[in-house]
């Protein structure tokens, strides 16, 4: 006669079963794809599984929306700043005014952000108490965009001024690294330590742009009156947001990428040394000195753009070759410029940007900057040869950026360099790989 099941078999053959279900309740999800949540009980344990959604696609231009503002009375300066990274019918947002715009900028062009007119803030009961009315006027844009209900899809939300320059490829870019179902709060603070410590170290100014997730979005529009209400006399609308946004529990993440450009004079030192990231925003050209030598500032935002318009991966990332034969050092700034050193310098000297600019708010004593610098130097040693983007093309299996010299440097050789000196070069062509990379230090 056969003995009954023992305790410990039937067991066995329970959880058998168990691992049998579960097993083919895998290859439902995996193969199948489905998704469901089913619960089944063995010995009073109760298993749960929650099927995973499909993959969502990956982060592209059409899941960001842009949130600028300007004012009627700038927009014919500032017209070109926009034109010149704007996509027709590919990016998406709004521009705000603060007024309808004058006669000559009526009929309101399709090739820019659709314009919307910003709400009277009189409405509000705090308008006496508050500190600065304009900048009020453009922290309330987050919120009337919202309010339009063109949100569909979308997955971050990025402001910026009508005098900010977007580079929206690496944008993509960047914010794809972050889950965007999470809050994120991502931009940059001022280059200068002066605007820091006068106004914050921890929030990003908006000028160069900032990045709020949606759901950050979502839980800000809900209470951004009350934080206005809460926080009447800030005076700066990004100081204030990011008062309002730490009170929702949200601190700023740092990128490199973004730039207020609190700067001012001649800005090629800082762009021919640009940050291992991806270039992300300009701001303040208005009050900077043109870029690019022999050209008025829209001509120069254009050019720069023309290089950008074919890969924006590698704008301003930093190459640097070494030309032993001649002790020569040649540091690329992709799209911008080339300089070439008669001695031989390290990455860890020539990622220091030349101190050919000033602080946008003047001070008596160093420290200025939140980088460190070089200082403009006559030593023919240490002087480059400046040579600044001409023109781009695309070659089989590359592309060929090419940079001219326009002005002469006006020294003697360096010694170092056995007298061989640089003076010759009129202009250099450079070739780089037609499919982008990741940001990353090229050398040569």
């Amino acid at each position: 006669m056969t003995p009954p099941p023992s305790y410990h078999t039937n067991s066995l053959r329970k959880y058998r079963v168990a691992a049998i279900f579960f097993g083919l309740l895998f290859f439902n999800l995996v193969f199948f794809n489905q998704t469901y949540i089913i619960s089944q009980s063995f010995d009073s344990n109760i298993f749960t599984i929650k099927y995973l959604h499909p993959r969502e696609p990956a982060t592209n231009l059409s899941h960001l929306m842009f949130v600028l503002v300007g004012g009627s009375r700038t927009w014919k300066d500032r017209r070109v700043y926009v034109e010149s990274w704007w996509r027709p019918n590919v990016t998406r947002g709004n521009i705000f005014f603060d007024v309808e715009p004058s006669k000559e900028s009526q009929p309101w062009s399709r090739t820019l952000p659709p314009l919307k007119v910003s709400e009277d803030i009189k409405k509000l009961k705090i308008y006496p108490k508050l500190a600065n009315r304009v900048h009020t006027r453009i922290y309330r844009s987050i919120l009337e965009n919202y309010r339009l209900k063109q949100d569909q899809d979308v997955r971050w939300y990025v402001t910026g001024d009508d005098d900010s320059v977007f580079f929206v490829d690496n944008m993509v870019d960047v914010l794809s690294k972050y889950d965007h179902t999470e809050k994120h709060y991502i931009g940059m603070f001022s280059e200068t330590i002066r605007s820091n410590f006068q106004i914050s170290f921890d929030m990003a100014f908006g000028g160069g742009g900032y990045a709020l997730s949606y759901p950050l979005v979502e839980a800000l529009v809900l209470e951004l009156d009350e934080c206005i209400k809460r926080y009447h006399y800030v005076w700066g609308v990004d100081h204030l947001q990011s008062l309002c946004l730490a009170d929702l529990g949200v601190d700023l993440t740092l990128d490199k990428g973004f730039h207020q450009l609190d700067l001012r004079g001649d800005l090629s030192g800082f762009l021919s040394s640009h940050p291992t990231a991806p270039l992300l925003s300009f701001h303040h050209f208005g009050s900077l000195e043109p870029i690019f030598p022999g050209m008025d500032r829209p001509g120069s935002v254009r050019h720069i753009m023309k290089a950008a318009n074919v890969d924006q991966s590698r704008m301003l990332q930093q190459s640097i070759c070494h030309v032993r034969a001649n002790n020569w050092t040649i540091s690329v700034s992709w799209g911008y410029s080339v300089h070439v050193y008669e001695k031989i310098f390290p990455r860890s000297h020539l990622k220091l940007p030349i101190e050919t600019f000033r602080p946008w708010l003047p001070g008596r004593r160093p420290p200025f900057y939140m980088f460190n610098t070089r200082r403009v130097s006559r030593d023919p040693c240490e002087a480059p040869h400046w040579f600044f983007f001409d023109s781009i093309e695309k070659e089989k299996g590359g592309v060929v950026t090419s940079y001219t010299r326009k002005f002469p440097r006006n020294m003697a050789s360096c010694s170092f360099s056995g007298n061989v000196s640089a003076d010759p070069l009129a202009s250099i062509r450079v070739f780089s790989p037609q499919t982008p990379k990741r940001v990353s230090l090229f050398c040569c």
